[in-house]
């Protein structure tokens, strides 16, 4: 892994040089600091998400398949290219990534950011509650699968059959499809192995539904 990543970093800082962009050049078009692009050029960024991908690419003028490893041919293609003028720049947030479900929301004592990746958020109303959440467990499988990064909005209700974090007990953080019924809240994983948790009546308010799962970053 470590081999791949510098491998990455490498192109990245190929296609940089070519164009005779600096690091604070690059980095400013992706809303990121010197030292952040530096780091992704050595290598020292593991497991780049896909959305970093692609926008490093615009800015590169390369294809996301090139900097990933996937082909060896730099070109992008057209279709990819055109993003750019589909989704102003302005609409392009670097929003924080946490490690864990819990501390993304206030659940543990430190609260540390581990990342920024960017997102599109059309409203911008909308980026001060946007956050980023490693997953771990294989529960929402295949939906959603150990790795994963989810993006989510922080909200405190949600629809019902909705995919939404929630706390449990003010601690414990899930993921889970939310269903409602008059007196009860189902938690459901999509993984047939897991079995779905029923709360009942007083039981209910041990449940505080905290974001919306908005979308799902596959690692590359």
């Amino acid at each position: 892994m470590e081999e791949r990543n510098l491998k990455i970093g490498q192109r990245i800082k190929e296609a940089r040089e070519r164009l005779e962009m600096t690091q604070e050049t690059l980095g400013s078009q992706l809303g990121l600091n010197k030292s952040t692009i530096q780091r992704y050029e050595t290598g020292q960024i593991k497991n780049i998400k896909l959305p970093v991908i692609q926008n490093m690419a615009i800015a590169l003028k390369v294809s996301p398949e090139w900097i990933s490893l996937k082909t060896d041919d730099p070109k992008p293609k057209n279709v990819f290219s055109d993003i750019g003028s589909v989704i102003p720049n302005s609409k392009i947030y670097q929003i924080p990534v946490f490690e864990s479900v819990s501390a993304g929301f206030g659940a543990y004592a430190s609260d540390e950011i581990i990342d920024y990746i960017p997102a599109v958020i059309m409203n911008e109303s909308d980026v001060e509650d946007t956050i980023a959440i490693h997953v771990t467990g294989d529960s929402m499988y295949p939906k959603i699968e150990d790795g994963d990064t989810i993006v989510v909005r922080k909200q405190t209700s949600v629809d019902s059959g909705s995919i939404a974090v929630v706390l449990l007990d003010g601690e414990e953080g899930l993921v889970k499809k939310v269903n409602y019924g008059d007196d009860w809240i189902e938690l459901v994983s999509l993984n047939p192995e897991y079995q779905t948790r029923r709360l009942e009546g007083e039981e209910v308010l041990r449940i505080q539904v905290v974001g919306l799962v908005k979308q799902i970053i596959k690692t590359l």
